[in-house]
């Protein structure tokens, strides 16, 4: 089994022993502990696992001792051998109405030989590593796909609640439920409602008693309430028959048509498979959103498939129903505080020991109860968020088909139909595209809303000849794919509305989304101010200020021509003016409000929901980002960061102020101080840049002579830089290699090599490079290069290395 085990699974098992991502790090002991909170989390899985497991059994149609076996299995081999530590598995109710009706058709023997093939199955998809390709499978068809099962359960159980049998599909179920309410059992029925109500009103106990109450699991109180009651009053129902184990049925070798087999086990592995990774990937966020926990590693999902496949096997031979991560013992895992896979394999054990031991008491359960607990938990499977959340997404289509062809059907018939519905829908999508013209203060729009194939190539070529010549034009590109024959139809009426004198700006919903090949569309005709020719303005769609340089010079004189009207983003909406100045020059209040305007229409719409989760999380930056007050140098851009990854310092000439330099600004060694010791971020880097105004003014000024101003005050604390720059002894620092071009790049260089050994002399740095929680950087920049070379340590000489993609792959 270890042999298949993926690279990255076998990488991550590694990694949790040597750093486990939800528990403490072991000592050197080998003997085995375990921590308090997964103790009691595991004592609080097993007290729901245990009804949950025989009422799923109960269900099926299988031996009762199935579930329990399902139940230990789940616990010990997939809590062991799974990639999500906080995820339990056990016999799920997402699986009883395949269950079922293999068991209907093949006999119990055959469905654990299933199991054992489905299990079998789920390691080669392990070892092939597709563990996330289940992920594409559209949410709405998952979620259909469990309704349809929960209304399959309750439909099924509603008879036995009533105190009758329940039959093999649900139209049987809903023909055979007239006569059955006609022939109720009083008994049953009370149970069952005794059972809900628990159920229901447990979890909403008022009070400072309610909240200690609510600690025991209401599905545990509800059945233990309903048998204790049962049973004082007398009453003759049909109860758990738990056999003895050993009579208990085994898997058998497969007895049936090979094709239908076949379907079975692909349609347990499906299903298996699908509900476990969602599965695992829930229980992620539900361990990160815990409050004051440590982020916990994402679940490599290879692994917990494997975990799955193995536990599958194991139960299926040891005569247990199909293994899967379940939801509800998973989140209950997760609120009581687990911390490791313990938990998991703890609650397994506790179920063995159940299974041994506490037979007496388990078959005083009426079944009548375990059916009332069966039934609300597939009613709770029909979830109204999720059916809120596809039908904003306008996916209720693909969920009402679904969920009525695994209830009509079966499950994987309705998968099957949920699939092609999605296709289809998708399809639609693809080609239902709309296309409008208006006019607006003499600007015609053409608006695309939806994907441009060659399908709309009509529409489109009509929209765009509603555009007089020689007028201002504005495409407005509401999609994110566009086809070849779309873009040759738009390029070429861009083209020659603009020979004709006409302006066009083609936008698109987001700022920096590549449409089609944005280079060539975004390339507009502008004239050249000194020989009045036609050139290009090479503005590439990759930035919100990308406009800055597309300037609107003046017409030639004394020729006619029509001035070039091409204008910003910003300018969009409104005739231009040839008196306006270009937006590089514009008064800085104009450019300020544009450019916050641009900001608030084109990007504020897809940073908010990074920004509020940040405004609730706090800032967790990984790295102090030190350089220089410069314009051109834009950090986000250089370290391709966004909101909340770098904790960023600017100053005149990058400098960092040794420890008890009397300059009266003790701002950067508090930054720094705030960003190694509260913020605990995990590097530090300096970084300047070519033609640094700074290190200028440091070589033109004269030595000795007394600081007056505040820039002069602070340019003292690059004075080491420039002696150590002088220092015939000190080794110069080389430019990949190479001597730099002048005395002012020399400078730059020295001066970041400088700056890291003032940093080094800082209390809280020096610490934290002790400990080995601190990395410290440097970075140069060359801005007319815009090439970023990396400080590295090469024979006790100091070297700028240029920063390629096989660097960042490190």
């Amino acid at each position: 089994m270890s042999a298949c085990l993926p690279a990255g699974a076998t990488e991550s098992a590694h990694t949790e022993r040597a750093h486990p991502p939800h528990s403490p790090p072991p000592g050197r002991s080998r003997r085995f502990r375990v921590a308090g909170a997964d103790l009691s989390a595991a004592v609080a899985v097993f007290l729901i696992a245990l009804p949950l497991s025989l009422g799923i059994a109960l269900a099926t149609g299988a031996p009762l001792q199935a579930g329990l076996v399902a139940a230990a299995v789940g616990g010990l081999v997939a809590g062991r051998l799974g990639g999500s530590p906080l995820q339990v598995s056990g016999p799920a109710a997402g699986l009883t109405v395949v269950t079922a009706d293999l068991i209907h058709q093949y006999g119990w023997r055959t469905t654990c030989a299933v199991t054992v093939l489905a299990g079998l199955a789920q390691l080669g998809l392990a070892c092939l590593r597709v563990a996330r390709a289940a992920l594409a499978v559209s949410p709405a068809i998952v979620h259909g796909m469990l309704a349809g099962i929960g209304v399959t359960i309750a439909v099924a159980q509603a008879h036995i609640v009533l105190g009758g049998e329940p039959q093999s599909s649900v139209p049987d179920n809903l023909r055979a439920l007239p006569a059955q309410l006609a022939r109720l059992d009083p008994a049953a029925l009370a149970v069952s409602v005794l059972t809900l109500a628990v159920l229901l009103l447990w979890p909403r106990m008022p009070g400072r008693a309610g909240h200690l109450l609510r600690r025991m699991p209401a599905a545990l109180v509800a059945v233990a309430g309903a048998t204790a009651v049962a049973a004082a009053a007398g009453l003759v129902l049909p109860v758990v028959d738990l056999p003895s184990w050993h009579s208990h049925a085994l898997a058998g070798l497969p007895d049936g048509p090979v094709l239908g087999l076949v379907a079975a086990v692909l349609t347990t592995t499906l299903v298996c498979s699908v509900q476990s990774l969602l599965g695992a990937t829930a229980v992620d966020k539900l361990a990160a959103a815990r409050p004051g926990a440590p982020s916990p590693v994402r679940s490599d999902l290879d692994r917990e498939l494997l975990g799955q496949g193995a536990a599958n096997v194991v139960s299926g031979t040891l005569g247990g129903l199909p293994v899967a991560g379940v939801a509800v013992r998973s989140t209950a895992n997760v609120h009581a505080g687990a911390v490791s896979r313990n938990a998991t394999i703890i609650h397994g054990v506790l179920v063995v020991a159940a299974a041994l031991v506490l037979v007496p008491l388990l078959e005083l359960i009426p079944l009548a109860a375990l059916a009332a607990l069966v039934m609300a938990v597939g009613l709770r499977m029909v979830s109204l968020h999720h059916i809120r959340t596809v039908t904003r997404h306008r996916e209720v289509l693909v969920y009402a088909v679904t969920a009525l062809g695994v209830i009509s059907l079966g499950v994987l018939e309705g998968v099957a139909l949920g699939i092609a519905v999605a296709v289809g829908v998708a399809l639609h999508r693809l080609t239902r595209t709309r296309i409008t013209h208006e006019e607006e203060s003499g600007v015609h729009h053409v608006h695309v809303r939806g994907q441009l194939t060659f399908l709309a190539v009509p529409r489109l070529s009509r929209a765009l000849h509603l555009v007089p010549q020689g007028t201002d034009a504005v495409v407005s590109l509401n999609g994110s794919f566009m086809d070849h024959a779309a873009y040759e139809t738009l390029q070429d009426w861009q083209n020659t509305h603009t020979a004709r004198g006409g302006t066009v700006e083609i936008t698109g919903r987001r700022s920096g989304v590549r449409i089609a090949e944005p280079g060539a569309l975004s390339t507009e005709p502008a004239h050249d101010g000194e020989s009045g020719t036609t050139g290009d303005c090479r503005c590439r769609p990759w930035t919100a200020w990308r406009n800055h340089q597309c300037e609107r010079p003046s017409p030639a004189p004394d020729t006619g021509d029509r001035p070039d009207t091409t204008r910003t983003s910003a300018d969009a909406h409104r005739p231009a003016d040839p008196g306006t100045p270009a937006r590089g020059h514009a008064p800085g209040g104009r450019q300020l409000v544009r450019g916050l305007s641009t900001f608030q229409r084109r990007t504020a719409p897809l940073v908010r929901g990074e920004l509020a989760r940040l405004a609730r999380e706090g800032q967790q930056p990984s790295q102090l980002f030190l350089t220089c007050a410069d314009s051109r140098v834009v950090t986000s851009m250089i370290t391709s960061s966004g909101p909340g990854d770098l904790f960023v310092v600017r100053n005149v000439g990058s400098l960092v102020p040794p420890p008890g330099a009397e300059s009266g600004d003790d701002s950067v060694a508090a930054a720094i101080e705030y960003a190694v010791d509260v913020l605990a971020v995990r590097s530090i880097t300096v970084c300047g840049h070519s033609g640094c105004g700074a290190m200028q003014a440091l070589l033109g000024s004269r030595p000795g002579s007394p600081a007056v101003t505040p820039l002069g005050r602070w340019l003292r604390h690059g004075g080491p830089s420039l002696e150590r720059l002088r220092d015939p002894g000190a080794p110069a620092p080389r430019l990949a290699g190479r001597a730099p071009a002048d005395d002012v790049e020399q400078l730059c260089l020295t001066n970041v090599v400088q700056q890291l050994e003032h940093l080094r002399a800082h209390e809280s740095v020096a610490r934290a490079l002790e400990k080995g929680t601190l990395e410290l950087h440097g970075v140069y920049f060359h801005v007319g290069e815009a090439q970023a070379y990396l400080l590295a340590e090469q024979e006790e000489e100091r070297v700028f290395d240029r920063v390629r993609e096989v660097d960042l792959a490190v």
